[in-house]
């Protein structure tokens, strides 16, 4: 299992092309989720998000009216409070949390200082083991995953086994 940050993004970089040929490859091919599913769970087990936060230092998280009701009622502040100091807009003009030279707002070292109320996309990722629609259907966001996601890597790396991809095609 490769955790080391640095070796993830060069790998996941050289591979970035190789992982499109395999969305591509996995969207025209019959398989069952339960096999991505398991392969998931085993790697989820195997690598302890928190020691990593690479995701809180690259991704935007969108903020939705239920996460900031959520995160302003942990916090003991108003919700436009929590807006004004919080949040900002994206080149969409979608709400998404503030982000420092270190990432999100709420990240201290590798840890998330509103962990227990984070929003619902941070619950959720990397979006393996939860997340709407099938794998197969999110495979798209997986392809830049793998470059910062040690659990998205090294998931990819595990399930082109499963499938018996070979990257030439």
């Amino acid at each position: 299992m490769v955790t080391d940050l640095v070796q993830i993004r060069r790998l996941g970089e050289k591979a970035r092309a190789e992982n499109f040929r395999f969305r591509r490859w996995i969207k025209s091919h019959n398989f069952v989720e339960r096999q991505f599913r398991r392969a998931a769970e085993e790697v989820h087990a195997a690598i302890d998000c928190r020691e990593c936060a690479e995701c809180c230092r690259v991704t935007e998280v969108r903020a939705s009216e239920r996460d900031i009701a959520h995160l302003a009622r942990f916090l003991g502040i108003s919700e436009r409070q929590f807006v004004e100091r919080y949040t900002m807009l994206d080149e969409h003009k979608a709400t998404i949390l503030k982000r420092g030279g270190s990432g999100c707002v709420f990240l201290e070292g590798n840890d998330c200082t509103v962990y227990e109320a984070r929003p619902a996309d941070c619950e959720r990722f990397p979006h393996l083991l939860r997340g709407s629609g099938s794998i197969e259907s999110r495979m798209w966001q997986f392809v830049d995953r793998a470059t910062y996601c040690p659990i998205v890597y090294n998931w990819m790396e595990k399930i082109k086994g499963l499938t018996n991809f070979r990257p030439g095609h």
